[in-house]
């Protein structure tokens, strides 16, 4: 999403494009953030093409592309951040091309640079299980804490699909929960009974006593508030994550992200169908899904060894 604090260049050729690219991300339910990160890589292309190259989105072809990741890299920006502004381009000048403004994409034709394989970190099933039996689930702000890590591990959700959550996205006769994922693609998704039973004692003596300071005159629809009886920010659940990851006495870097990876890896670990686990995520693509699960030659081997006939 494109902010007063945009880069954006001084041509009003750039400004007029983006505005129209930014529109097309908000009819198809992109989310606000992805918005706000799509504005600020292509601000800084905006901006490299005019002030530099003096030329406008249309006039761009892949050698100034190319130039432009140089500049970049020259200035100090990290492979990934390179790669990830690329792909902004990409992304831009392909909705250029579906709208009949360019009849090629002249981003398809720059390389981006070859970023690691690091992949996240994963926690042991016993690391998993100490973080979330070491939130007492004694005070409303602790039961909404045990629920809140029991629905980022036991359901593998993302931290803004955590905080979308609203009362009535709870199934509890099927014991699911429906997400609201990116793209505005729907999943539901099971939840375990330990899950479930942090869920009933949050909303049974947690949530009543938080919500009961609302923001406005209207009810909190949100699963999980703050103090104040507001819906909680990502930032929040990263920040209440750090708390109880000192308390469990688990080594720093574990994210909302790293406990998401860690339902994946151990769903595929366990068994499960790749395919599964793709719906489970809300995957669009099975290659994302395949990057994001710890696929190693261990499990590739036993899968090999009790599938094949020939094995």
């Amino acid at each position: 999403m494109l902010t007063k604090n945009s880069p954006i260049g001084h041509d009003g050729r750039w400004p007029a494009a983006l505005a129209g690219f930014d529109r097309a991300l908000g009819a198809r339910a992109v989310a606000e953030a992805t918005r706000r990160a799509y504005g600020l890589d292509l601000g800084r292309l905006a901006s490299f093409a005019d002030e530099r190259l003096g030329l406008g989105p249309h006039e761009l072809g892949p050698r100034d592309l190319r130039r432009f990741a140089q500049s970049l890299s020259e200035g100090g920006d990290s492979k990934a951040t390179v790669a990830r502004r690329l792909a902004a381009a990409r992304t831009f000048y392909r909705h250029l091309v579906e709208r009949g403004e360019l009849d090629a994409n002249p981003a398809d034709l720059v390389s981006s640079p070859k970023r690691g394989s690091k992949l996240p970190r994963v926690l042991k099933a016993t690391e998993a299980a100490a973080l979330l039996d070491c939130v007492p689930a004694t005070t409303p702000i602790e039961l909404r804490d045990r629920a809140l890590l029991e629905l980022a591990y036991g359901a593998g959700l993302r931290a803004q699909e955590i905080v979308d959550l609203d009362l009535v996205s709870l199934d509890a006769d099927a014991e699911q929960v429906r997400v609201e994922g990116k793209g505005g693609r729907s999943r539901v998704v099971p939840l375990g009974e330990p899950g479930w039973r942090a869920l009933e004692r949050y909303l049974a003596r947690g949530r009543a006593a938080l919500a009961s300071k609302p923001a406005g005159d209207r009810p909190e629809p949100a699963l999980l508030v703050s103090r104040s009886g507001r819906r909680l920010s990502t930032s929040d659940v990263r920040r209440r994550l750090d708390v109880w990851t000192r308390r469990a006495a688990l080594a720093a870097g574990v994210s909302p992200h790293t406990l998401r990876h860690s339902f994946a890896t151990h769903l595929l670990e366990g068994g499960a169908d790749l395919r599964a686990i793709q719906e489970l995520l809300g995957h669009a693509s099975i290659s994302t899904t395949q990057i994001y699960t710890r696929i190693d030659t261990r499990i590739l081997k036993s899968a090999y060894t009790s599938s094949h006939p020939r094995a």
